[in-house]
């Protein structure tokens, strides 16, 4: 997803910022972030960042262990997608946004939450851009979320806490309907997402992802 965004608007300058373990898992490559994110605040150039939120996490914990800062140009934006899936310690949203917002200066109107997974062609977005809060997740039209309940596999009311199932249109040669162990609430704007199902695997392909 990200290679197709970076192939559509011609990204001359890019970087993946991962190292690739000898088991196969992924850590972040600390100093080559900082090195990028120094060399676009030196051109004024504004940053799009993509992350994890666990991996968000094991940057920002680096940042402040080495009293790091940056403030990066106006205009830079930053999306975090994914749970923590017990690869780092669990922050709320806000502490998140807020953490980014000191250490990288991005305000937290600027910051979006992505929703999705492999099995999925479409992605929900919290809100967007700018913004003066987060809101509840929104899909595109041509995909629909229901809040389901664990006992009987049936649609729950608007404010009761249940399983999200999403329907997909977009998954063309493909399953129509994908069931999460996602708990969510269903509003009258979006749905929101409470975590994961109590005693459930973490799941999600960010899980190559060390914790290291």
């Amino acid at each position: 997803m990200f290679e197709t965004i970076r192939a559509a608007q011609a990204l001359t300058e890019n970087l993946f910022a991962d190292v690739v373990e000898s088991d196969g898992s992924w850590t972040v490559n600390f100093p080559a972030v900082i090195a990028f994110l120094q060399r676009a605040t030196d051109r004024a150039q504004p940053v799009l960042l993509f992350g994890t939120a666990f991996n968000f996490v094991h940057l920002l914990d680096y940042w402040i262990d080495h009293h790091l800062k940056v403030a990066l140009p106006a205009g830079s934006r930053i999306l975090e997608t994914g749970g923590y899936k017990g690869r780092s310690r669990v922050i709320s949203k806000p502490e998140l946004h807020n953490l980014l917002t000191d250490r990288l200066a991005v305000p937290v109107s600027h910051i979006i939450t992505e929703y999705g997974m492999s099995e999925l062609s479409s992605q929900a977005y919290d809100g967007t851009i700018p913004q003066s809060r987060p809101g509840p997740f929104r899909f595109p039209p041509w995909a629909r979320v229901q809040i389901i309940s664990p006992e009987t596999g049936q649609p729950l009311a608007q404010g009761q806490t249940g399983l999200i199932r999403v329907f997909d249109l977009a998954n063309v040669w493909s399953v129509m309907a994908i069931q999460t162990e996602d708990l969510g609430m269903e509003h009258q704007s979006g749905f929101e997402l409470i975590g994961r199902a109590e005693g459930v695997e973490p799941r999600g392909c960010s899980l190559m992802a060390s914790d290291r």
